[in-house]
């Protein structure tokens, strides 16, 4: 755990505070919603193709509907340093509320785009692209196995 989460929890632990400030003065971290947080946003992959390790590290997440007029949110990768977006429909996010009552969170947005790319990677799909727009069914079933996986990927240097 980092440093600044670590001392979050011996603050609470030593003032009894459930909700703690960061060192910061900023709201609260939220300490369990870390979960999905670290799978997929810096791993790495082999490409099916060429059978080389590539470094994929997530960089940034934004609402399509304001860059180029989509309904998805467009969440950005380096793989080997070559920007590759993951576009995921705003439509799942309703539907993934329809069916559980929970909500997919930008962080779990993240680890499912993340997943889509390592699967995406090694099994040779759209090799080249830039740009991957998922179904809502495709984003949900990612979503369904990033939730459900016990592995974690090797971190990047290891």
């Amino acid at each position: 755990m980092s440093d600044v989460g670590s001392e979050n929890l011996s603050r609470r632990s030593e003032t009894g505070n459930t909700n703690p400030v960061s060192p910061a003065g900023l709201p609260p971290l939220l300490l369990f919603d870390i979960v999905f947080t670290v799978m997929y946003r810096d791993f790495t992959a082999t490409d099916r193709w060429t059978k080389k390790k590539v470094h994929c590290l997530y960089q940034a997440l934004i609402v399509a509907i304001a860059t180029r007029h989509a309904d998805a949110v467009d969440i950005k990768f380096l793989v080997d340093g070559r920007p590759v977006w993951v576009a995921l429909p705003h439509p799942a996010w309703v539907e993934y509320q329809k069916r559980t009552g929970a909500m997919i969170t930008d962080g779990l947005a993240i680890e499912i785009a993340g997943h889509y790319l390592k699967t995406a990677l090694e099994s040779g799909e759209g090799v080249g692209c830039e740009m991957y727009s998922l179904t809502v069914e495709d984003t949900l079933r990612h979503l369904d196995e990033v939730v459900a996986t016990d592995e974690t990927p090797t971190p990047v240097g290891l």
